[in-house]
């Protein structure tokens, strides 16, 4: 053989093996398999979300190792398309090997059979009757025929041969779920990422990380207007509209623009009695430059409007820039009256402080907040907390933090609080702040009291009358010491107010030997409630509650709950207390639009696989040869069958036979 010759050789047989490797059915369960696997996990994993959740959720190690993996966006990600990309070749290559044959297969009689192959069926009968051949065959045709059966007849001198089948089309199962499999997968991929995929493989498309107005996207990031297929989604304020959806890729995102434009009219919400919601829907106006006049519709959950090819879910509710009346109480130093802020959702105010400028960004406002509260049985139940509004303080670095401030008081174990929480990083829960309210409902007593701490005259005072009592008690005479006891009291109020008792345990640990380190705090934190007790019997006093013989135990709880609260205010890291006095509620719909024409294939494909199952677990593919001979004036009738599925039925059939033929004929079986 000549060189070259061998090479062809060796390369035909190697594409022979590649193509025999494509095709077995080990690689397409394989296939089938890791899609079922990443199925699962893209169920379970909520997918195109924020990178900031993800990471909140999984922490720094196991965000990077799954967003390596592409787990964030499984039906996206290059690996689960490639897995998709080969189960249609396999599958194809499968349909090309085995689809001839089986056609053949289907029209083939099978009319060449010998008489000793059939003489070896399990499922045979004999029979000898005098009848002629020729009316035997016509008997046997009229049995078949009334059975469904079709059959072909060959005939020689002294024998003939009768094959007859029923449910060939089963064999058309096989080849309808194997194309089913590939439609599906096409359809998938034509819906699927891949076109984006391909754009940003050639440099056409980058997604957007910064926050932009969507009209100063750059166009490397925008999508064309005829984008064949895509999924994105779009916050809309009532009365406002948008021809715009955004798509989430990765860490960053695409404009998809809409060859019309959407607005909400109107936007409905029902709760529970619990304050959860219920049910909410969306009075739509689509307004299009191919309609005369506009197309009004109601969208809900479940029940979406189809136009022109896109899908318009309804999918969400959030706030659309709810404007908000606040008063900003100052903390530290407390001195002045509430600046009066008039914000919205998603703007941004300026805050004059002590420590200069301050950003503030109102980021968001729910008007229910559904949370566990436990009752006295120790049983969680849950209660609405009423409104609340979230917002970033920024200094001037761009450093912030995020706080969460309630509107309207919370009872816990019978007093009543506002609540503000605060936290430095998304990653962290809230941590909140319990601010005690008088008996009318208000946070002023404990404005006061804490604006008390920062006026140094009254501090001094309370601490002289605290040291004269002090010395009266202990039988005491010492004019000389007491301007210094008198000082100490004053920068122990000072340490308390800025640092609260962590302070003043410093203050101890810096000065005093650690032997002696236990009594000193216990001294020092017992006159510093004493001064916080004379400062608060003054605050009630020009409040009218009469104290004549000390306060009463509502008066002794709210000062040990406004302590407390001054306590933690060192770790709170406002200068103000954001108190919302009211609000204009707008809430915004959550609109999911979607372009899916490769769902029309996928929905063939699922059509198809419903016929291909049918057909191959339902419907039995039966074959049944007769050879008849006659000889020496007797017919000989040899019967065999064979049944693809249900071998129990298709016995129960060939029995019947047997029987009729053999009382038809009158005739004695044989063999």
């Amino acid at each position: 053989m000549k060189p070259s010759a061998s090479r062809h050789s060796r390369q035909l047989s190697a594409a022979a093996v590649l193509f025999e490797f494509l095709g077995s059915m080990n690689l397409a369960i394989t296939l089938l398999v890791a899609i079922a696997v990443a199925s699962v996990v893209g169920t379970v994993l909520q997918q195109n979300q924020p990178y900031q959740d993800y990471l909140i959720k999984f922490g720094p190690f196991w965000f990077d190792v799954f967003k390596r993996l592409g787990l964030y966006n499984v039906y996206g990600s290059a690996w689960f398309m490639a897995i998709l990309a080969f189960l249609v070749l396999s599958t194809s290559i499968c349909i090309l090997r085995h689809t001839p044959n089986m056609l053949r297969e289907m029209r083939n009689y099978r009319l060449n059979v010998q008489r000793r192959s059939l003489a070896s069926f399990h499922l045979r009968r004999e029979w000898e009757t005098t009848m002629p051949a020729a009316e035997v065959q016509r008997l046997l045709g009229g049995w078949l025929s009334a059975r469904g059966y079709r059959y072909r007849t060959r005939e020689a001198e002294d024998q003939r041969v009768m094959a007859a089948m029923k449910g060939r089309f089963s064999k058309l199962g096989y080849f309808f779920t194997h194309i089913a499999i590939v439609v599906i997968c096409v359809g998938a991929l034509f819906d699927g990422n891949l076109p984006l995929r391909l754009r940003e493989a050639a440099g056409k498309l980058k997604p957007e990380t910064r926050d932009l107005p969507a009209a100063e996207v750059p166009a490397i990031s925008r999508l064309p207007v005829d984008n064949p297929s895509f999924r994105g989604s779009v916050s809309i304020p009532e009365g406002s509209s948008a021809n715009v959806v955004f798509l989430r890729l990765r860490e960053g995102y695409l404009v998809q623009p809409l060859p019309f434009t959407v607005e909400v009219k109107d936007f409905r919400i029902e709760h529970y009695a619990t304050g959860q919601p219920k049910s909410f829907e969306s009075d739509l106006v689509i307004r299009d430059p191919q309609r005369e006049a506009p197309l009004e519709r109601t969208i809900a959950v479940n029940h979406p409007l189809i136009y022109r090819g896109y899908a318009i879910y309804q999918s969400s509710f959030s706030d659309g820039g709810s404007g908000l009346h606040i008063a900003a109480w100052p903390l530290r130093p407390a001195a002045g009256e509430a600046q009066r802020i008039e914000g919205k959702v998603f703007e941004n105010s300026t805050l004059q402080t002590a420590q200069g400028p301050m950003t503030l960004e109102f980021t968001d406002f729910r008007l229910f907040n559904i949370n566990p509260v436990p009752d006295r049985e120790g049983h969680r139940r849950h209660k609405n907390f009423g409104p609340s509004f979230s917002f970033k303080l920024r200094n001037a670095t761009g450093q912030a933090r995020e706080y969460e401030n309630y509107m309207s008081p919370v009872e816990f174990q019978g007093r009543r609080y506002v609540l503000t929480g605060m936290r430095t990083s998304p990653a962290e829960p809230f941590r909140y702040l319990h601010i005690p309210v008088d008996d009318r409902g208000s946070v002023q007593r404990f404005l006061r009291f804490n604006a008390m701490l920062y006026d140094g005259e009254r501090v001094r005072k309370a601490a002289e009358d605290a040291t004269d009592r002090s010395f009266e008690r202990l039988g005491v005479n010492r004019p000389e010491v007491r301007g210094d006891v008198v000082r100490s009291m004053q920068r122990l109020v000072e340490r308390f107010r800025t640092g609260g008792f962590g302070a003043v345990a410093a203050l101890v640990d810096e000065r005093v030997p650690a032997d002696q380190r236990e009594q000193v705090t216990e001294a020092y934190i017992k006159v510093l409630r004493t001064i916080l007790g004379e400062l608060y019997l003054e605050l009630l006093d020009t409040e009218g509650v009469h104290t004549g013989q000390g306060a009463g135990d509502a008066e002794r709880l709210f000062l040990r709950d406004a302590v407390a609260a001054i306590d933690a205010l060192g770790a709170y890291g406002s200068p103000f207390y954001l108190q919302l006095t009211g609000y204009d509620f707008v809430q915004a719909s959550g609109l999911e639009i979607t372009r899916a024409p490769g769902k029309n294939v996928v929905y063939f494909g699922f059509a198809l696989l419903t016929v291909g199952v049918f057909l191959m677990f339902y419907v039995s593919s039966r074959r049944m040869w007769f050879w008849i001979e006659r000889r020496n004036g007797v017919t000989r009738v040899l019967a065999a069958g064979m049944g693809s599925r249900h071998p129990h039925d298709f016995e129960r059939e060939f029995s019947l036979l047997s029987e009729r033929l053999g009382q038809h004929w009158k005739v004695l079986e044989g063999g």
